[in-house]
């Protein structure tokens, strides 16, 4: 089992070429360039085109030179080429102490006309042209990037002409240069943002800098921060400057082991290699710059082999930065959620074993991409969702199941198939995820995933996990966090990446946390609602709630017969409609503090779509669950007895209902007719009545007529159903005991009334005589009086059942004389 998976997009050995392929760079383009020796050691260089699968042959050098950087302009018309012309000992044997070390050539290759040198120096110098912005292919101007051993970067200014179908250089003289950075430690070209990053010692610590060239071709510094890394090589490290096959690997290994990594979402992230005191640790740390803190990790190896050590590789992922050891460990890291640590998939063994990338050196030349420069191929690199899945399916604990979960949900965002795979593995896993609920987080994650991608800046105001906290541990790995100085950003009118890191920073420096929506006042509001203790709310408050609710409703009605397998939907619920309508005033109260500038009429369709559809996404497990156990109507047949299928469900929409009422999340109308509809099918008495008691499963009039109406009177369903009779709120009982016409009910009745008439009589003082007798044609002298005495009191003006006309005193004398008669084994007539 893979979690990535690599796909290879370059050739190793083909053509009939006479030796090994060495890429040398990859361009803006994802056109890679590389070298071979001919047959007569002469050395070529190439252009492979991942887009049509073609090469192209550039130049070829009469000598058996050893390339150390190459760069072809945008439009492949010039050709920067560095390279060792002599080793020392070459230039002592041949007596060439005059002749420089390194050459650094431009040539015109469109087609192949003159060379101009542009370096003849003994230090190694990297070259890189500059590509514009896509979709502009011809230009008369290049821009070449020269960055010196000697520790400054400087760009050269190159103009083109047309002379006789010949592109020649302009410019007899000197070429137009620029000074770009000075006395850097450690530089990395980002090909695809056109950006430099690179950083300048400073005493006890060092500062990375960012440079931004531009399509005007302009360029300035635009980001400075303040890194804590210790650097003590003094030798020049470059990061995707092309790739020098040559180099020691020895000495490569004991450089400077850190790469920057950006992401689509204006995530920044520096890692870092750090060394480690314990043979058997490895030792690395994380930036996230746009979060203000540092987590450094500590990893415990399994096996300590000297053969298997290797330094750490970094990969950019997007979403997340893998940090990867071979043989050891690969760790997943979450740019966009790296608080906690749960969120980070770090796995071992077999699952972190990449096959291809087993026991070679890589780099990250582009966004999902790694490079094995000494074979000469490049792979794409991806998280495998049935790889994923499978993890999910096998993993032992909650860490694992937690960041395979949230990984799945919003680094695969909404895919039917993967939805309802993960479905399935929540409704059988509900009772082995002891940290969190797998319901809640599917719920909150799948919402977040679905909803923050309309509006710019609503990641950060939607809540993305139901945890608050998190106090596991991972096996193996320990973190430690660092506040981190953020950092500073000077730009003006830039869109895209620096756009979304300043937006990513000022949510920092405004307490992030709390811009995440939140229930607490959603939860207080609805229970002094539902309790009737907020008696300054206004009818008009009050309609504007439900007036929310059916708005959201109305989102759900398009929905066609097929999503209406499960029996939701059919009936109103007073409670869950407030619940609805009052998310909806939060939640819309919320945004508005934070997204003024999106307009009301876009915040109101915001809040419908995320209130419907966290409706949809409770009727989606519902749907996939009643197709899994195969359930059908029956549910409401009362006098059968549910299967294992109906009480797996019920199982699973009483862990719904807990989820619900932790996040105070409104639940589809009718699920509370469902959920105890099951309960009567599956449960024994003394249990439905337990669960009923404790706020499990909640006394609908739907489902407690139907169940009055369908039972039969025998002595088990009598039990039944005066139990239940027994425990509705006055609203409810008035509704639905007429659907019951039964002594046991009619009882029931007369007691509930005399009660509250007596309560109203301790509340009065009695005005009026009592009537010698009533036209009663028993004499019962007890219930004489009892009689006289209700009498008395109705004729005060106090009918508890006023919209009951049949329930009066005469209903309770004639109720009472037949329970007497029938006790008595006596008949009444």
């Amino acid at each position: 089992m893979k979690i990535l998976c690599l796909l290879i997009l370059i050739f190793s050995d083909t053509s009939g070429k006479s030796s090994a392929l060495y890429v040398v760079n990859v361009e803006r383009n994802s056109k890679i360039i590389y070298t071979w020796k001919g047959n007569e050691r002469n050395t070529h260089i190439g252009l492979y085109d991942l887009q049509t699968k073609q090469n192209e042959h550039l130049y070829m050098f009469e000598r058996d030179l050893h390339i150390i950087s190459c760069s072809v302009n945008n439009e492949r018309t010039l050709l920067a080429v560095s390279f060792r012309q002599y080793t020392e000992e070459e230039r002592v044997s041949r007596l060439l102490q005059s002749v420089s070390k390194y050459l650094t050539l431009l040539i015109e290759i469109h087609p192949i006309n003159n060379v101009r040198v542009l370096k003849a120096v003994d230090s190694c110098v990297q070259v890189q042209f500059l590509y514009p912005v896509e979709g502009r292919n011809n230009s008369t101007e290049s821009r070449l990037l020269l960055v010196s051993e000697d520790k400054y970067i400087e760009q050269f200014d190159i103009h083109v002409a047309e002379e006789e179908h010949k592109v020649v250089i302009q410019n007899s003289g000197q070429l137009p240069r620029a000074r770009v950075a000075d006395d850097l430690i450690w530089a990395q070209w980002d090909m695809m943002e056109q950006r430099l990053f690179y950083i300048v010692p400073k005493e006890s610590r060092s500062t990375l800098k960012c440079v931004q060239f531009y399509p005007d071709e302009s360029f300035n510094s635009i980001l400075e921060s303040h890194l804590d890394i210790s650097v003590n090589d003094t030798q020049l490290k470059l990061v995707n400057f092309g790739y020098d096959h040559c180099q020691d690997q020895d000495v490569a290994s004991k450089s400077l082991n850190l790469q920057v990594f950006t992401s689509k979402a204006g995530g920044l992230c520096v890692c870092c290699s750090l060394a480690s005191d314990t043979p058997d640790e490895i030792r690395y740390s994380i930036y996230f710059l746009h979060k203000g803190y540092n987590k450094t990790f500590t990893v415990s190896l399994e096996r300590t082999e000297s053969h298997q050590l290797k330094e750490v590789a970094f990969m950019n992922l997007d979403y997340y930065v893998a940090a990867y050891l071979p043989g050891q460990f690969l760790h997943l890291l979450n740019i966009e959620h790296p608080d906690l640590l749960c969120y980070s998939l770090f796995l071992t063994g077999e699952d972190a074993r990449i096959d291809m990338l087993q026991n070679c050196s890589i780099q990250s030349p582009l966004m999902s991409t790694v490079l094995d420069c000494h074979v000469g191929s490049m792979y794409a690199v991806s998280i495998s969702d049935s790889a994923l899945l499978q993890f999910l399916q096998n993993s032992k604990q909650d860490s694992e199941r937690l960041a395979a979960l949230h990984c799945a949900l919003l680094y695969f965002r909404h895919t039917e198939d993967l939805e309802m795979q993960i479905i399935w593995w929540i409704s059988e896993n509900l009772s082995t995820c002891h940290s969190f609920d797998p319901i809640q987080e599917f719920i909150i994650a799948s919402l977040y995933c679905r909803m923050c991608p309309e509006t710019h800046n609503l990641d950060k105001l939607l809540p993305y996990t139901s945890l608050l906290d998190w106090i596991g541990i991972i096996p193996g790995v320990t973190c430690a966090t660092d506040i981190i100085s953020l950092p500073v950003l000077e730009f003006q009118n830039s869109k895209g990446f620096w756009e979304k890191l300043n937006s990513n920073l000022e949510s920092v420096k405004y307490a992030e946390p709390h811009l995440h929506y939140h229930s607490n006042v959603l939860r207080r509001e609805w229970r002094n609602l539902s309790e009737e203790r907020e008696e300054r709310r206004t009818t008009a408050y009050l309609r504007n709630i439900f007036e929310n609710a059916k708005k959201v409703l109305s989102h759900l009605d398009t929905w066609d017969s097929e999503e209406r397998l499960v029996p939701l939907f059919q009936e109103e619920d007073y409670q869950q409609q407030l619940l609805m309508g009052l998310m909806v005033a939060q939640l819309k109260d919320h945004l508005m503090r934070h997204l003024q500038y999106v307009g009301k009429k876009k915040i109101d369709q915001i809040v419908l779509d995320y209130v419907a559809n966290l409706l949809n996404l409770v009727h989606r497990i519902m749907k996939e669950v009643w197709r899994r156990y195969q359930l059908h109507s029956c549910i409401f047949c009362f006098d059968e007895r549910g299967s294992t299928g109906e009480f797996a469900v019920f199982h699973i929409m009483s862990r719904i209902l807990e989820a619900a009422s932790g996040m105070c999340m409104p639940l589809p109308p009718g699920f509370h007719t469902l959920h105890l509809g099951l309960g009567v099918r599956c449960l024994p008495l003394h249990t439905l009545l337990h669960y009923i008691d404790t706020g499990v499963l909640h006394l609908t009039e739907t489902c407690v007529g139907k169940l009055l109406k369908d039972l039969d009177d025998t002595e088990k369903n009598e039990k039944l159903k005066f139990s239940i009779v027994m425990r509705l709120p006055e609203a409810l009982s008035q509704k639905v005991r007429q659907y019951w016409n039964h002594p046991i009910n009619a009882n029931f009745i007369a007691r509930k009334y005399v009660k509250l008439l007596l309560e109203k009589l301790g509340n009065r003082q009695s005005s009026s005589p009592i009537p010698e007798r009533l036209s009663v044609p028993v004499e019962f002298l007890p219930l004489n009086y009892l009689t006289n005495m209700l009498a008395e009191i109705e004729n005060q003006g106090v009918h508890p059942y006023e919209k009951q006309d049949h329930v009066n005193v005469r209903f309770v004398e004639e109720t009472a004389l037949k329970h007497t008669m029938t006790f008595l084994g006596l008949k009444y007539s």
